[in-house]
């Protein structure tokens, strides 16, 4: 059994789902311990960060993430399923300005309430939406608060408009693209769409299946597999001391007498520890352990990595 361990930054090509993805890297890379951190639609293209081995111990932290996608909207067009991929509801003429698109596009900035679309992975008392809705079953689905944290209008050629936008976790994109098309009175779904960054992994850094494969076979997959670490580099990172490496190999509490600063925001928060403040934990042989959390005057684990 492989030991390999790390997150895979990958392109995920159209006509995969994110479970294809997941099925392909555990035969290339032999290991059944992976996880992907967000599904993205079987026409969808971009970024989808994969968990390896003892890294799948962050699918949960990378899944709740902030994303950026590309998408072009395509206005005058309503589909079953918000996306071209569905059956045309209706059809009409998207008499409108730019401006108008550009005011109604703006309006969606900050905090919304979207409804999940029928055609979704979301689950309904254990039964996938999409599933109901291939059997033509509707159910009611509450609202859902997202953010949208910026929408940057990259081309207006109507009816199509492509824009970059940067969202919370639960986000639809092909909702937001509805939503924007009624507000308009004209309809709208989804006609494309990229994922370009989930967290710090964007689509420059990302490998299609094939390169993986093709690193694998040449024993060079480990360089591309990041350590879990990098996900919490904004945070404070203590090392121990050799009284303190036993206790933190095994999981225990540790107190601020035990620690050595590692990083410059360590170093100002060793004598200011707070409550809730999260930091990274290193064993003295620059082995990264753990996240912990001070909690009454000590700093209890929170995720192990060991």
């Amino acid at each position: 059994m492989t030991n390999k361990s790390g997150i895979i930054n990958v392109y995920k090509e159209a006509g995969y789902t994110s479970f294809d993805v997941v099925a392909r890297l555990r035969g290339i890379l032999k290991i059944r311990k992976i996880g992907h951190t967000g599904t993205l639609d079987p026409d969808a293209v971009g970024v989808l960060p994969v968990c390896v081995g003892k890294a799948t111990k962050v699918v949960d932290l990378l899944t709740d993430k902030d994303k950026e996608y590309v998408t072009t909207m395509l206005l005058g067009v309503e589909t079953d399923t918000q996306d071209m991929t569905g059956r045309v509801l209706s059809s009409r003429e998207a008499a409108l300005s730019k401006d108008q698109v550009e005011e109604v596009i703006r309006s969606y900035v900050g905090e919304i309430f979207q409804i999940p679309p029928m055609y979704s992975a979301l689950k309904v008392n254990g039964q996938k939406l999409c599933d109901l809705a291939r059997k033509g079953v509707e159910v009611e689905r509450k609202p859902r608060k997202v953010t949208i944290h910026g929408i940057e209008i990259l081309s207006i050629e109507l009816p199509r408009v492509t824009m970059r936008v940067r969202c919370s976790r639960g986000t639809y994109i092909r909702t937001l693209c509805h939503d924007i098309g009624q507000t308009l009175n004209c309809g709208g779904t989804m006609e494309s769409l990229t994922r370009t960054r989930v967290a710090d992994f964007g689509l420059e850094d990302a490998y299609t299946i094939d390169e993986i494969q093709t690193m694998e076979q040449e024993g060079e997959v480990n360089r591309i597999l990041l350590p879990v670490d990098r996900l919490f580099s904004s945070v404070p990172a203590f090392s121990v001391t050799a009284e303190g490496a036993k206790l933190l190999a095994n999981g225990n509490p540790l107190k601020a007498d035990r620690l050595l600063p590692v990083n410059e925001e360590a170093g100002e928060a060793a004598g200011f520890c707070r409550d809730g403040m999260t930091a990274r934990m290193y064993l003295p042989d620059g082995a990264f352990a753990g996240i912990y959390q001070w909690k009454e005057n000590k700093f209890i684990p929170q995720k192990m990595f060991l």
